[in-house]
């Protein structure tokens, strides 16, 4: 017979062992012979598996923690970017700082000499300030501080364009000239300018008395674009006239700028006007108003022709250039090189004011020439010797309008309104 202890403790080991087989169940595993669960439970461990709590877990680090790194709030920029190449010398270039302010900062040439500059007052911005030099880098160095106390570097280049981009412009008159009332102003371009407006924006006219006139745009004989000016009345006599022309760096064209500024400081002289009415057959020369010479001329035949290349055009001419001796061709009408004296260049259509004995029987009663003015020898000496650049010569009584086919200088044979359409502004 089994005693009480004996079933009381078998009772207790079967007890256990249902407990074991809940417990299996409830995980979905089986027991092995090592007595652990097969299948996933939370409280078994598998082949391969870290226990938990251990550095291969991945759940536990003994390793500080890594630092958030927070840049510095200052920023900079600049207009335009740091690196731009092919800027002009007179491009507005400036460096801003945001949220902090330029401790120092250096623009400075291939040389190493510093280019000057203006910073602004609450040193968040920097101009530069003064013209650069075509073809060269430029370096921009410094440092700012940010409102969070931390300091950012400020670096980069700028490189302008070439010296290949530079183009050369000419202004007449020049420097110390005494010339005629009627002489204009001539700028002329070595390329064709894109932007009129600005080109026109940038030229002035200084006068000493005040005195009204226009630029207008006028392409050359030799065919350059120019800027020309006029004034609506003749010069007065002795006026003073500073011409200037801030052209440097100016963009021109794709790659074209200007070379250099351009002055000039010239004096209109006394006021001489020839009269030269074709009918009268007689050249006039006035000064300040008076008669002061009357020359027998003979001018242009072609109005009795019909040859308009033979008529000498009506409008305001101006004398524009000189020779003691001039050969003279037109072989369309059957001569070359024909040396004439004493000869006045009046416009680049051929027409001059010049000696020619062969034609003195028609001189003051006929006109005989080819279009240009024919005095003695004496009267062309005499006429030549008082002319100056820049004089108006008056023709009239003609059936052929002096206009852009006859040369350079025609803008006085248009009336002044419509001399100011060709201007840009």
């Amino acid at each position: 017979m089994m005693t009480a202890r004996r079933r009381r403790l078998r009772a207790a080991v079967s007890g256990l062992l249902v407990l074991l087989a809940l417990i299996s169940a409830c995980s979905g595993g089986t027991l092995n012979p090592a007595g652990t669960t097969i299948g996933g439970s939370a409280l078994a461990t598998t082949m391969g598996d870290a226990a938990p709590g251990s550095a291969d877990a991945g759940t536990v680090s003994n390793s500080p923690p890594t630092p958030t790194v927070v840049p510095p709030v200052a920023t900079v920029a600049a207009i335009p970017k740091f690196g731009t190449k092919g800027l002009s010398p007179i491009d507005p270039l400036t460096v801003t700082v945001s949220q902090g302010t330029i401790d120092d900062l250096k623009f400075t040439n291939p040389a190493g000499k510093a280019v000057q500059g203006k910073i602004s007052a609450d040193r968040t911005s920097w101009k530069v300030g003064e013209v650069l030099g075509f073809g060269k880098v430029y370096t921009v160095t410094g440092t700012a501080t940010g409102t969070d106390g931390k300091e950012v570097k400020i670096s980069g280049t700028y490189t302008t364009a070439g010296e290949n981009a530079k183009v050369r412009n000419t202004v007449f008159p020049g420097d110390h000239a005494v010339v005629g009332v009627a002489a204009p102003i001539s700028i002329s371009f070595g390329v064709e300018p894109q932007d009129r407006r600005l080109v026109e924006k940038n030229v002035s006219v200084t006068t000493k008395p005040a005195v009204k006139g226009a630029w207008g745009w006028i392409k050359h004989d030799d065919g350059r674009w120019a800027l020309d000016y006029r004034t609506k009345e003749y010069w007065p006599a002795g006026t003073k006239v500073h011409v200037s022309a801030t052209l440097y760096g100016l963009k021109l064209g794709k790659n074209a700028y200007g070379a250099a500024d351009l002055t000039s400081d010239f004096t209109i002289g006394r006021n001489q006007v020839v009269i030269a009415n074709v009918n009268s057959h007689e050249l006039v020369v006035k000064r300040n108003g008076a008669v002061v010479a009357r020359y027998p001329a003979s001018y242009g035949r072609g109005e009795d022709t019909g040859d308009p290349n033979l008529i000498t055009r009506s409008g305001i001419h101006v004398v524009n250039e000189f020779f003691e001796t001039k050969l003279m061709s037109n072989p369309r009408y059957g001569y070359s090189d024909v040396p004439e004296q004493w000869a006045v260049r009046i416009s680049d259509n051929g027409e001059f004011i010049h000696a020619n004995p062969g034609s003195a029987g028609a001189q003051g009663n006929s006109n005989v020439t080819h279009g240009c003015v024919n005095l003695s020898l004496a009267d062309a000496d005499a006429y030549y010797h008082s002319a100056i650049w820049g004089d108006p010569v008056e023709v009239t009584g003609t059936s052929v309008t002096l206009g852009p086919d006859d040369g350079d200088i025609y803008t006085w044979a248009m009336p002044w309104s419509e001399w100011l359409t060709h201007s840009a502004l």
